[in-house]
């Protein structure tokens, strides 16, 4: 279907409301070329090359490539001492031609010197033609060192690379970037469930009540009724009307909404999809494997070397140091996932995104709607199928072991601590596959936060595991033990917020919910008295922890308490635990019913958070595990409509989760998932989530598109725009898990 612009600024305008949708176009500065010499009339200066053999040809630079070569900046052509404005519009243009056709051009304008940042990139896919090619983008910082170039290695065979009529110019007048929303009426674009709730936003500029009908997929009308105004939405801008179609509690698939002489997407009324679902948001984690050759018979199309193993390029895992400093040892710290787009691997975001895989298989043993067998032994097509563990808890392992074999060994300084986390010394570039990361690997300092996550984390996996494997059980809990009484003795080792050199800094101030989501772990796997007292102790016990935008890796709170209420204990006070839950999930499912989208978000000052995507889902989380204690449906259908705005109901009218839904991101940011920067590489699996709206929009790319933008507006799905657009191994584990609960509900 083909979609279309949705021209909100010009809605909002007819409505008089002040809010703004999409960047406000600025007057153009004078036009200034800062590319010199770009059309190579009589010489090459003051172009320079890399690894190639160049020079004039009929008025143009061409340069013989050489084969063999892995990434695309293993051969170059570029010009340096760029100037740039900070905040002015650039427009860079340029004719290439590759021969034979078929090979990349990485084109990028960045700064010359480290960090060598990227403002503006395109990986064109040249024909022996010349081909056209321009971009606009706004400067996110002023500078005399920036660079033109052209990066084209990475080939495994020899071309030839030509171009010509190379130019920056500065001062143009912005592009008003103006995201193609499709039709008005929004709807969850891959399945309602039969009996559950079934609702959808049409924007229009009508303030009266207007008709709607359910079209099954031979376009004959099953249900109707009217739709109800909502008004003016403060998360888009947009005004928009209700519909409700719950009533209707047919199956099948090719559904549409029609409303106001508009056609939704085709949507499902199954569970089908959620079964599927509940099985891609967990394959997703075996090709984030570190460690491990990614097999293309158990993910076709996704089939890579394995990553961080100590052959060239790489520096690999298996025997890291520490950065200067910090320690005298080397650790084997092979495995587990890779956290996000890039090639680190961190403690805290591992240790919340393993907590809440394991406690999705926890809740299908403890909840009354629970299948156990649903994410069973060969649900998952991975190489550990068939060994009678559960799929879940094999991919679960996977990350664990990697989570203690972070944990500092005993004699040395700082024992049964964790280290924060591991990533390369510098930032690297995108594509990359992990095999090919030559950069040097460090050890980060041990951190409490690490610690009680590995605590927490460990002390979930031995009462889990226990079934299936007594011995990795006994040394899980003993691990956890161990950092517990590490964690005590450290109590505040923090990470340095500017420690974000080739990785994140993952930095967290305060550690008090991290102790108490360790010492519940401990308390339900043991039953010890001295863990109960520290859950009873804590300040965190009593206090609403549930707030709008959720539970996250530094954040964690959340996760002690849903334990608590949910994994049978003796606990003191355990009912008390159990309504904190229900009173959380009120305040999502009022802020939900008072949301023109339906969804139980609505963060301060209308300002989505980075992740926001995951943040609804987690929500969704509370509001499903207020059901599950309560058995009241208004839990269940509330956590169900926080997956109805991941799957579509949104602003954009998109699907936030790749392979779901007629229009689905697809372009997240990632280092090997770079399908839009180089063809042959893909895009990512289809059940990764992307981060969604962040209004702080701090990649350039999202800058130059997306300044001024309002709450839902804030997001682009485009590879360059890390801050809205990454995958990352927490943001997948919330969709998991309530992927996994909608399924249940079918």
């Amino acid at each position: 279907m083909k979609r279309r612009t949705t021209a909100v600024l010009t809605l909002t305008a007819l409505l008089g409301t002040a809010l703004t949708a999409l960047p406000v176009q600025q007057a153009g500065a004078e036009e200034v070329e800062q590319v010199r010499n770009g059309t190579f009339d009589t010489t090459t200066d003051p172009w320079w090359t890399s690894n190639v053999t160049a020079g004039l040809s009929d008025g143009r630079l061409c340069a013989d490539v050489p084969g063999g070569t892995t990434n695309r900046w293993d051969s170059a052509i570029g010009q340096n001492d760029i100037t740039l404005v900070k905040g002015e519009t650039y427009r860079f243009s340029f004719h290439a031609s590759g021969i034979p056709e078929g090979h990349v051009v990485r084109a990028v304008v960045g700064l010359a010197v480290s960090p060598y940042d990227t403002w503006q990139e395109a990986s064109p896919v040249l024909t022996e033609a010349d081909g056209s090619y321009s971009y606009t983008f706004t400067a996110p910082v002023d500078t005399t060192q920036g660079q033109v170039a052209f990066q084209v290695g990475g080939s495994t065979d020899a071309w030839r690379f030509c171009v010509d009529d190379v130019s920056l110019l500065g001062g143009v007048p912005p592009e008003v970037y103006e995201p193609d929303t499709g039709p008005r009426v929004r709807v969850n674009q891959v399945a309602y469930l039969p009996a559950g709730p079934k609702n959808a936003t049409l924007v229009t500029d009508a303030t009266a009540r207007l008709p709607w009908q359910l079209r099954n997929a031979q376009g004959t009308t099953v249900a109707r009724g009217l739709t109800v105004p909502r008004g003016v939405d403060a998360s888009s801008g947009q005004n928009v009307h209700s519909i409700d179609f719950g009533s209707y509690r047919g199956r099948g698939t090719g559904y549409t909404l029609v409303a106001d002489g508009e056609t939704s997407h085709p949507f499902d009324i199954d569970a089908a999809a959620y079964r599927r679902l509940r099985l891609d948001s967990v394959k997703y984690y075996y090709t984030q494997r570190s460690g491990i050759a990614i097999r293309d018979d158990l993910r076709p199309g996704y089939g890579r070397a394995a990553g961080h193993l100590n052959v060239a390029p790489n520096q690999g895992d298996a025997n890291v140091p520490c950065q200067p400093g910090v320690c005298d040892y080397t650790l084997d710290v092979t495995g587990g996932w890779y956290d996000a787009g890039d090639h680190g691997k961190y403690v805290v975001n591992g240790g919340i995104a393993t907590w809440e895989l394991l406690s999705t298989y926890e809740r299908s043993l403890t909840a009354r709607t629970g299948h156990p067998a649903a994410l069973g032994d060969g649900t998952l097509a991975l190489p550990e199928s068939g060994n009678k563990v559960p799929d879940v808890l094999d991919e679960a392992r996977w990350e664990l072991e990697f989570l203690l074999k972070m944990q500092v060994p005993a004699g040395q300084p700082l024992a049964g601590m964790a280290h924060h986390k591991l990533h390369d010394e510098q930032w690297t570039g995108l594509p990359l596959l992990p095999d090919q990361d030559p950069q040097k690997r460090e050890l980060h300092p041990p951190t409490t936060a690490a610690t009680l996550n590995l605590a927490a984390t460990a002390a979930q996996a031995a009462r889990l595991y226990r079934p299936f494997d007594k011995a990795f059980a006994a040394r899980a809990l003993t691990a956890a033990r161990t950092a517990w009484q590490a964690a005590l003795a450290h109590p505040d080792l923090l990470a340095d917020p500017n420690d974000g050199t080739g990785g994140g800094a993952y930095n967290d101030d305060d550690v008090t919910d991290e102790f108490y989501w360790a010492a519940a772990e401990l308390y339900l796997t043991t039953g010890e008295r001295q863990f109960a007292d520290h859950v009873l102790d804590s300040p965190v016990h009593t206090a609403d922890i549930f707030g709008p935008t959720g539970f996250d890796w530094g954040h964690t709170a959340a996760a002690g308490r849903l334990d608590l209420a949910l994994v049978p204990s003796r606990l003191p006070g355990r009912d008390q635990v159990r309504r904190s839950v229900i009173k959380a999930a009120d305040t999502y499912l009022a802020t939900l019913t008072a949301h023109p989208y339906g969804m139980p978000y609505a963060p301060a000052g209308n300002r989505y958070d980075w992740g926001s995507s995951h943040q609804v889902l987690n929500n969704g989380v509370v509001l499903a595990s207020a059901y599950d204690l309560t058995g009241a449906a208004k839990y269940r259908d509330g956590a169900l409509q926080g997956m109805d705005y991941v799957l579509g109901r949104n602003a954009l009218n998109m699907s936030y989760v790749t392979g779901y839904g007629e229009v689905s991101s697809h372009n997240q940011h990632s280092r090997w998932y770079a399908h839009q920067l180089d063809p042959t590489l893909p895009n990512p699996p289809s059940g990764t989530l992307a981060g969604g709206p962040n209004s702080s929009i701090q990649d350039p790319y999202a800058q130059s598109k997306l300044t001024g933008c309002v709450g839902q507006f804030c997001y682009i799905d485009d590879i360059q725009s890390w801050s809205t657009n990454e995958t990352a191994i927490n943001w997948n584990a919330a969709l998991a898990r309530m992927a996994s609960f909608a399924a249940d509900q079918g």
